[in-house]
């Protein structure tokens, strides 16, 4: 994630990261980063939509975390799209698995309507990940779902149709620095200003990173730019731009520009282009980002592709107050699935994003095009005595309620609701015409005092999950003293 400039990998888990800036000599300070030529206008439905889903998908999904018969662990993550680098397996070899790779059940259909009724608004899929497997047809490099594999189908072609369908956007995630097939960069270092690539593990792989641009990153970012239609990518997400100097990332930036001028693009083309939207991984930030559009990309268990060991998955309540944490302070949740090398999202992934839709329908008005609270303490605090390992105070969340606001409305997301049937909300100075739950829209009884206002509610939570209050105001704004 890019804060200002410098951008924070998460890999492992959300504790183990560390900042990067690109490389080269031409390094900029936060306030020369180059934005994007994205308008406010073609930013507006992306900050309506709130919710999103992101796809990891590719040849990763045959070995789905085993190499040689044991699970693969790496030194700073185990993801398992990252198998190929952890267990530093020869190009021949894991060119291998593409060969098996044949995902029959893959219905682009039923992956939209999925997303769709879990009450996501856009979608994001891996079109090339590290590994170089480019999951549609490019005439770039043979490396790809229609050459490499007996699929010989383009799954971004059925996905756009798809979207197209059901009236969600779709986005594209595309690694345009480490490719560990197509001769790009690996993970390497960090010394405070330079993200130096890392060192091969596979002759094979050795090529000119100004050559890996040139002949396989900008011409395949062309044909995913021009294939698909007007609208479609409506985002390009970039990653991990290790290697990635300014005449790197201009090379694929000027390419955007010309055939897609106005597209969202995320913080981690690199080169100083400072892009539309920071991206913080695997965590939801104390206090968002005020005053800019931001987007937590978060896993459902443990790896972003499909790891057939890997069952640590999260609670639908953890994913439900995670989407109304992140909405409360401004942001989007991109949550993620890992389909498997047959073409299926996970039945636990399924289960989840069914429950998150059924809340979305009755609660998703205190979601879409929504602001961040007007107050902020709810969200907890930072101690006073505990630190992070970076010497600053830990933050310590608190999970009773979140609010976020519309103009003339003010939403309270309760997750714990309290015994004595009042909720009280402290220092409220605007004036309450009517309140309500969304379960039901009947009115609920207030009190308003110098103190603050006081909403009655019934005995019981009408959702285990978290239940809605919307509250009608006149006065344009409720703070906090």
């Amino acid at each position: 994630m890019l804060l200002g400039f410098c951008l924070i990998l998460y890999c492992a888990d959300s504790q183990s990261k560390f900042s990067l800036e690109p490389s080269g000599s031409d390094v900029q300070k936060p306030d020369m980063a180059v934005k994007s030529d994205t308008s406010k206008h073609s930013m507006q439905w992306w900050r309506d939509a709130r919710f999103g889903m992101f796809i990891h998908w590719g040849v990763f999904s045959v070995p789905a975390g085993y190499y040689n018969g044991k699970s693969v662990h790496g030194d700073f993550c185990d993801y398992s799209e990252w198998i190929m680098y952890n267990a530093k397996i020869p190009m021949a070899i894991y060119q291998v698995f593409a060969k098996q790779f044949n995902p029959v059940k893959f219905d682009a259909d039923a992956w939209v309507k999925i997303a769709k009724d879990a009450g996501m608004k856009y979608i994001i899929i891996t079109t090339k990940h590290h590994d170089g497997f480019a999951m549609f047809c490019s005439k770039v490099s043979k490396w790809n779902i229609c050459d490499a594999s007996p699929f010989g189908r383009d799954p971004l072609k059925e996905l756009t149709a798809a979207c197209n369908k059901y009236g969600i956007k779709l986005g594209f995630y595309y690694s345009q620095a480490q490719d560990w097939n197509n001769g790009g960069s690996v993970w390497g270092s960090w010394d405070g200003v330079t993200a130096w690539a890392g060192k091969k593990w596979d002759k094979a792989q050795e090529r000119s990173m100004d050559d890996y641009i040139d002949r396989t990153a900008v011409p395949q970012v062309r044909e995913l730019l021009t294939n698909y239609g007007d609208n479609i990518p409506a985002i390009i997400w970039w990653d991990t731009p290790f290697d990635m100097n300014r005449e790197r990332a201009e090379k694929l930036n000027r390419v955007v520009q010309e055939l897609k001028p106005g597209i969202i693009m995320n913080n981690r083309l690199g080169g100083g282009f400072k892009g539309d939207t920071e991206t913080p991984e695997q965590y939801i930030p104390p206090k968002g980002y005020p005053g800019s559009d931001w987007e937590t990309c978060m896993t459902m268990n443990d790896s972003w592709g499909y790891k057939r060991d890997d069952n640590n998955w999260k609670s639908t309540e953890t994913l439900i107050r995670n989407l109304c944490d992140i909405a409360s302070k401004g942001g989007n949740y991109l949550l993620n699935v890992g389909p498997t090398s047959e073409g299926l999202i996970p039945q636990p992934s399924l289960e989840r994003l069914a429950e998150i839709g059924k809340w979305m329908r009755v609660n998703g008005e205190a979601i879409y095009g929504s602001g961040p609270t007007p107050f902020g303490n709810e969200a907890g605090r930072f101690s006073s005595t505990e630190k992070e390992s970076n010497g600053q105070p830990k933050f310590i969340p608190a999970w009773d309620w979140r609010c976020t606001a519309k103009p003339g409305k003010i939403y309270l997301l309760i997750f714990q609701w309290p015994k004595n049937q009042k909720f009280e909300l402290a220092s409220f100075h605007g004036k309450i015409t009517k309140a309500y739950l969304l379960t039901n829209h009947k009115d609920l009884k207030t009190e308003q005092t110098a103190a603050g206002v006081t909403v009655s509610l019934p005995a019981q939570a009408p959702d285990k999950f978290a239940s809605v209050v919307c509250l009608e105001v006149v006065d344009k704004a409720a703070k906090e003293k």
